[in-house]
Parts: C-alpha cells; sequence; structure tokens
C-alpha cells in the first residue's frame, strides 16, 4: 500500500529536486566551461603551428593555409613577443593593428599593452614559436588570454549561483509565511472554540444568579456576581471575534474608554492614584468595535499596573487632535521602557514580566492597526520615570 505524501514532504521533495537542477545546470556550465577553455588552447597551438610554418626559411612553400588560419583568430586577444620579451605584435585588443612598431605608439597605447600582457602572462602558459633570424635560432612567444564569449561564460555560474541563492531566500520566506499563516489559523481557531466553550458555564452561572435572588441573597452580592459574569461575556466575545474581520460602529470614545478604565480602577492596587483627564460628558465619536476597543484599553492600563508594581500615578486622556483624529494617552510612573525596545514591545512573545506570553501589546498592535486603521506606539518613556502610550483613531 502506497501512503500519500503530506504537503510538508511534498514541498521538501520539490525544493530539493529544484537545487538539484540548479546543481546539475552549475556542473554541467563549469564542464562546458573547461572544454570550451581547452578548445580556445588548440585553436592557439594550431595557430602558433601556422605563424612557425611562415617563418620558415623555403620561400617556395605555400602558406595559403597557414594565412587563412591566423587570419580566422578574430575574437581571441593575444600578444606576440620577441625572446626578450619585447613587444612584437598584437592582435584583438584595443590597439590599431595596422602599427607594426611597438615604439611608433603612443605612451597610453603602450601602457594598455603592457598591462593586457601581464595579465595575459597569469590567464595562460605562453606557446613558443621557433624561428631563423639573422643572428641565428631564436624563439617568439605568443600570450592570450580568454574570448569574450568564454568571459561571458565564466560569470555565468556565479549568476546561476546568486538565482539559487535568491531562490532559496523566496522558499524560506514562503515557509515561514506559511507557518505564520497556520499558527495564526491554528491561534484563531482556539480562541473560537474558548469563546464557545465559555458560553456554556455562563449559562448555567445566570441561572444561579437568579436562584440567588430567589433565595434573597444581598442584592450587592448578586449585583457583583453579575458584573464578573458580563465580564466573562465580554471576554467570550472577544475572543469570538479573533480572525474574523470586525464590525465597525459609531461610539462614544470619552464614555467606552471611561467604562474601561474605571473597571481596572475597581479591581487593582488601591496604591495607585488613578485620573481620568477627560471631562466625562466631552462626546468625542469614532468608528470602533466596542468589545475589541476596550480590550484594548485594558490591555494597555494593565500594562501601566504592572510596570508600576502596584504603586504610582495612572493617567489616562482622551482629546481630539486636529480635526480628523482622536487620540488617547496612558500615562504612567512605571519603570520606563528603553528607547531600543519601543518597537520590540509590539512583538508576539516579548515580554519582561516571568510569566505571560507577551501578547496583550501584539493583540492590542492588531486591533489598532490592522481592524481599525488606527496607529498606536510609545510616544514617550524614560527609565524610572514613566511611559506614555499613544493610540491615534479617525474621528467621526
Amino acid at each position: 500500500m502506497i501512503l500519500p505524501l503530506n504537503k510538508s514532504a511534498l514541498r521538501w521533495i520539490i525544493v530539493i529536486a529544484a537545487f538539484l537542477l540548479v546543481a546539475l545546470i552549475l556542473w554541467n556550465t563549469n564542464t562546458f566551461f573547461k572544454s570550451f577553455k581547452q578548445e580556445e588552447r588548440i585553436k592557439m597551438e594550431v595557430l602558433a603551428e601556422a605563424l612557425k610554418n611562415m617563418n620558415s626559411p623555403d620561400l617556395d612553400a605555400d602558406i595559403n593555409l597557414e594565412t587563412k588560419i591566423i587570419s580566422s583568430n578574430n575574437n581571441i586577444p593575444m600578444i606576440i613577443t620577441l625572446e626578450d620579451g619585447l613587444i612584437k605584435a598584437w592582435f584583438n585588443l584595443d590597439v590599431e593593428e595596422g602599427v607594426h612598431s611597438y615604439n611608433d605608439l603612443s605612451a597610453k597605447d603602450r601602457m594598455y599593452l603592457s598591462t593586457q600582457l601581464a595579465e595575459m602572462k597569469k590567464d595562460n602558459e605562453p606557446l613558443a614559436i621557433n624561428r631563423e633570424a639573422k643572428k641565428g635560432p631564436t624563439t617568439d612567444y605568443i600570450y592570450y588570454t580568454n574570448s569574450n564569449l568564454l568571459n561571458k561564460l565564466k560569470y555565468y555560474p556565479l549568476a546561476l549561483l546568486l538565482i539559487l541563492c535568491l531562490f532559496g531566500i523566496v522558499i524560506y520566506l514562503v515557509f515561514k509565511s506559511n507557518k505564520v499563516a497556520e499558527q495564526n489559523k491554528l491561534w484563531a481557531g482556539m480562541a473560537k472554540e474558548t469563546a464557545h466553550q465559555i458560553g456554556t458555564p455562563l449559562s448555567s452561572l445566570l441561572g444561579w444568579v437568579e436562584i440567588l435572588r430567589m433565595d434573597n441573597t444581598d442584592e450587592t452580592t448578586v449585583l457583583e456576581i453579575e458584573k464578573d459574569i458580563e465580564r466573562l461575556n465580554t471576554i467570550a466575545n472577544r475572543f469570538s471575534k479573533i480572525g474574523s474581520v470586525p464590525k465597525l460602529t459609531r461610539h462614544n470614545i470619552v464614555l467606552e474608554t471611561k467604562k474601561s478604565f474605571d473597571y481596572y480602577a475597581s479591581r487593582s492596587s488601591k496604591l495607585i492614584d488613578y485620573h481620568f483627564d477627560t471631562d466625562e460628558n466631552d462626546k468625542i465619536y469614532a468608528m470602533i468595535n466596542q468589545q475589541l476597543f476596550t480590550w484594548v484599553i485594558e490591555n494597555l492600563v494593565k500594562n501601566a499596573i504592572d510596570a508600576m508594581e502596584g504603586k504610582g500615578t495612572l493617567r489616562i486622556k482622551v482629546q481630539s487632535k486636529g480635526v480628523k483624529f482622536v487620540q488617547i494617552q496612558v500615562k504612567d510612573t512605571g519603570k520606563g521602557i528603553p528607547k531600543s525596545s519601543y518597537k520590540k514591545i509590539f512583538e508576539p512573545g516579548y515580554t519582561t514580566k516571568r510569566r505571560g506570553w507577551g501578547l496583550g501589546l501584539s493583540l492590542t498592535k492588531r486591533i489598532i492597526e490592522d481592524y481599525h486603521k488606527g496607529k498606536i506606539q510609545v510616544e514617550k518613556s524614560e527609565l524610572g520615570v514613566g511611559t506614555t502610550m499613544s493610540v491615534i483613531l479617525k474621528e467621526l
């Protein structure tokens, strides 16, 4: 029985196959380069033999073939030197070949030929041409370098390697984004399932509240239980909205902010001075999702309380910023945030606490920027003095 391949295994097979294909192309290109270089060497050896025959003392020898061989070399740069190293002739270089005397060239051209000769000596072994001269037998040397085509081919493997690296980076980013997307789906699914599971005991708790009233339980106690049940219901609704696009409606930002602020103020350390620095009768409107927006305020307030370690001053202010924006400031007198961490605190998993997953500010940023098209940032912070967080939304 053949088991079907899972998606992960299939991806890896495709990636490995792609890398093997590129490696095969690189190996084949390298082999072709070496073969082509060897063919150029053979061509230069034939050309050296042709020059040797042309310098033969036999004046009646037919040199048509040699002439044709020499004239056919129109792509391999070469320089011929005398036995003492002086330049005798040059071909396929950016210097006029009709000038037969090296000394007749300009200083610039002589420098150019000398530089090219030095490079050719590094590239290939010279080819010797033995000939007869007035002073007796002597030897000329042919120096050459790769043709333009071979030089272009030399950089082809580097281009392939670059493509391979880019291909690897793209594959890595695709895999990473897929993994993040899968994790986001998992978290969204868990959040929705959590909200669903909370719904059942909440219904039962509402029934128990009615029983407590029937038993003439103290109304204050019943009201506090109802508040906590309402709080649990709010949390369940928040979790149910994760992973989906929330519906935005017009709300009074001052009122919604104060509700969340008061909830935490009444349930947190009494050693903290809480100040809501906006007149609660002011009306500033914006398009928000009520449950998610209050979650943002609660996260910011809770982080501020944690930063002060239960003692200090916490201020929150809502104000119009210009004519189109509303700003919510949360200011504490906590330990502060170093400037290098202004952006890191919004990354998933980043936390300075011993306990916690570092998701609060990450979710807050997503709610404000992705869902409400606003902006959240550290407005200012000083170590040992405190931090001011700022949320900006479009005013309606």
